[in-house]
């Protein structure tokens, strides 16, 4: 295997170019979450009785999360599609189509007719939004962490790359106030009669200006670098289709060690952010304000701890803090768990509960998930391998494991079933951490994944040894 970087000298990138970059991922991601949570929490807490009203509580709540899960399944599709067009034609081209089709379906959703206006026809065209939505997300978040991840000098790329993930915290922070402020300001009539649109149609501002930046943004110099290596053209292209097809990814170990540690992060984001929620409120009947009031805490908290974990992966590497917040995650599972759905205790303590299990188990994986499995992939697979990882993990993780979270929950009448999945989701994640090689500051020039050049690179050493 080749596992030498390309000769071509990287074309350079003023500070004011990287942070443009930066800027742009950061609301590109942000967008992304905004989405997310707005959707997340819109289907646990309103959307069963907006386009589901006919059910019962139940199994309006399982619909309204099949309805989430549904643009899951299109993130897949998109992930492969948008992503090889990002290794091939280039990461700004890309993000500038995905970053229009979210934001211009986010907005749709806001003035959608409800199930009382026309029907089965309601819920219908909330998939299709969230389908097509999902194709642009499904390579929004990888393509951002892959061109912020090329930009970024050695030693600065963990805290540079950290702000994708605080990305994701101005999302879910700023669509968790808007769902705080309707819930207290408007009564329940004026929430599903109108109120519930808001949230969507604000978020046209954002999509607004996250277009205008990334129009004037440059390429990613690692981007170019390997586009302009005339002189190996020919073996550039063989190496475009072979790394790209879908024989040589799924026998990728860098694949699959990355797929388990979004699969890890990507799991307890959907238990707590998404199926959480709307049992806390549905099926315990606590207040609406619980668990949003205690999520746009900890996104808060998260502008401390997301950067701090960036800044200290680039000191002491990205395995030991996953190593850590893996077990951190499985070890806090059930007394967390425990503590938030005892209707006895203080509210401070159910709400305390929340921001810590949120912070470690899903913000703090996140603040190291960019950046480390973009390290992982090779210059001409980056986009592609990074953006089929994340959403292979999160298709069943994020898209299924809430759906799945309601249909255990309410077989057993317990939730015993949140704490066994989170414990579950943490391991795999854990696993990955313990397997995968160290990548910090890796050559993201060199062509051959990290896993897959590491093996390389130890049978050289030993036949040169012998």
């Amino acid at each position: 295997m080749n596992t030498t970087s390309l000769n071509t000298a990287q074309p350079e990138r003023s500070t004011s170019d990287l942070v443009k970059a930066a800027v742009s991922g950061w609301l590109g991601t942000a967008l992304e979450f905004m989405d997310f949570q707005l959707y997340s929490l819109g289907a646990a807490l309103v959307f069963h009785e907006i386009f589901f009203p006919e059910q019962s509580a139940a199994m309006a709540l399982i619909l309204a999360m099949g309805t989430y899960g549904a643009g899951y399944i299109a993130r897949i599709v998109g992930a492969f599609f948008f992503g090889r067009m990002g290794d091939t034609i280039g990461r700004k081209k890309v993000l500038f189509i995905t970053i229009t089709m979210m934001g211009i379906c986010t907005t749709l959703i806001g003035v959608l007719p409800t199930y009382a206006q026309i029907g089965i026809f309601a819920p219908l065209l909330l998939v299709l939004l969230r389908i097509i939505q999902g194709l642009g997300a499904g390579a929004e978040i990888s393509g951002a962490g892959t061109m912020l991840a090329e930009y970024a000098p050695k030693g600065k790329r963990g805290i540079i790359s950290s702000l994708v993930a605080m990305g994701t915290n101005c999302g879910t922070l700023s669509a968790t106030a808007i769902w705080a402020v309707m819930f207290f300001f408007l009564s329940k009539e004026e929430l599903l009669a109108w109120g519930w649109r808001v949230p969507f149609l604000a978020s046209v501002v954002v999509m607004i200006f996250a277009i205008w930046l990334r129009l004037n943004l440059k390429e990613s110099p690692v981007f170019e670098k390997v586009a302009d290596d005339t002189d190996n053209a020919a073996a550039a292209k063989v190496a475009v289709d072979k790394t790209h097809s879908l024989g040589a990814m799924f026998t990728s170990k860098s694949f699959w060690l990355a797929t388990g540690l979004r699969f890890g992060q990507a799991g307890n984001s959907g238990l707590i952010q998404t199926f959480l929620a709307g049992y806390l409120v549905q099926t315990l009947l606590f207040e609406k304000a619980i668990p949003t009031d205690a999520l746009m805490i900890s996104s808060a908290i998260g502008f401390i701890t997301i950067p701090f974990l960036g800044w200290l992966s680039d000191k002491i590497g990205r395995r030991v803090p996953y190593i850590i917040i893996s077990i951190s995650s499985i070890v806090l599972a059930w007394p967390m768990i425990s503590m938030i759905v005892d209707k006895s205790n203080d509210v401070n303590v159910i709400m305390a509960s929340i921001i810590v299990i949120h912070n470690i188990a899903v913000l703090g994986l996140f603040a190291l998930e960019n950046i480390t499995m973009a390290e992982m992939f090779g210059a001409r697979n980056r986009f592609t391998r990074m953006a089929i990882s994340k959403e292979a993990g999160g298709l069943i993780a994020v898209g299924f494991g809430p759906v799945l979270a309601g249909i255990f929950v309410n077989m057993t009448g317990s939730w015993w079933p949140i704490v066994v999945m989170m414990i579950a989701y943490s391991a795999i994640g854990l696993i990955s951490a313990i397997a995968m090689p160290e990548v910090k500051d890796r050559d993201l020039s060199e062509l051959e994944d990290a896993a897959e050049a590491k093996g390389a690179s130890a049978i050289i050493k030993g036949v040169r040894s012998y």
